[in-house]
Parts: structure tokens; C-alpha cells; sequence
């Protein structure tokens, strides 16, 4: 098992006393608790809270609006993509017929 790198200096000697992980170099303490709901925050789930992957295909739950243009219910995201970093609360990127690739929420997709 190989333990997390330290969320405060990125560095990967850490070692655990404990219920606590410990970071030598910069003396930074957490509880492996926080370490799994921090693990599990960073995962990506669809409407039905299911786990999204790279590469997925996803299926729009409801209308979206596009300026003058509508995404109907049932359109199709093919090969989603993940963002590590969320563009105005978008986490995904995906590309449908007709618009391109857009950003789109896992909120409003199902696998």
C-alpha cells in the first residue's frame, strides 16, 4: 500500500503514527479520514451518481439552453473529458452533434 503524498509540500514521505499521516518535511499533520473524503470529493459522479471516467459517453437529462440554440434532453457528450479544474463550475468537456465540444456539468448528464 502506498501511502498519499502530502497535501500541504506535494512531497511522498509520508508515514503514519497512528490514525494520522505525517509529513517529515514540512511537519504537516492529517487524519486518514480526511485523506478518503478528500480522495472521494476529487471523483466525478453523473446525476444518478455514478462515477464518470475520461472517455465515457454521457446522455444530456435535460433541456440546455445555448444562447439562440437549444441541447435537447437525450443528446449524446461523446468522449467526455474530466476537468481537474472546473470552468465556471463545468467538469466536464464533452462533444455533441450540432454544437462542438462544450463544457457541461455532471449535474445534467447520466451515464
Amino acid at each position: 500500500m502506498s501511502l498519499p503524498a502530502c497535501p500541504k509540500c506535494n512531497e511522498s514521505f509520508t508515514y503514519e503514527e497512528g490514525h494520522l499521516y505525517i509529513c517529515p518535511m514540512c511537519f504537516h499533520e492529517w487524519d486518514k479520514q480526511d485523506q478518503e473524503a478528500a480522495e472521494e470529493a476529487l471523483i466525478t459522479r453523473d446525476a444518478n451518481g455514478n462515477q464518470l471516467n475520461d472517455g465515457d459517453d454521457v446522455t444530456v437529462i435535460q433541456d440546455l439552453k445555448m444562447g439562440k440554440d437549444v441541447i435537447k434532453q437525450g443528446a449524446k457528450a461523446k468522449s467526455i473529458r474530466i476537468l481537474e479544474v472546473p470552468v465556471d463550475g463545468h467538469d466536464i468537456q464533452g462533444r455533441i452533434d450540432g454544437f462542438g465540444t462544450l463544457y457541461l456539468k455532471s449535474s445534467v448528464v447520466k451515464k
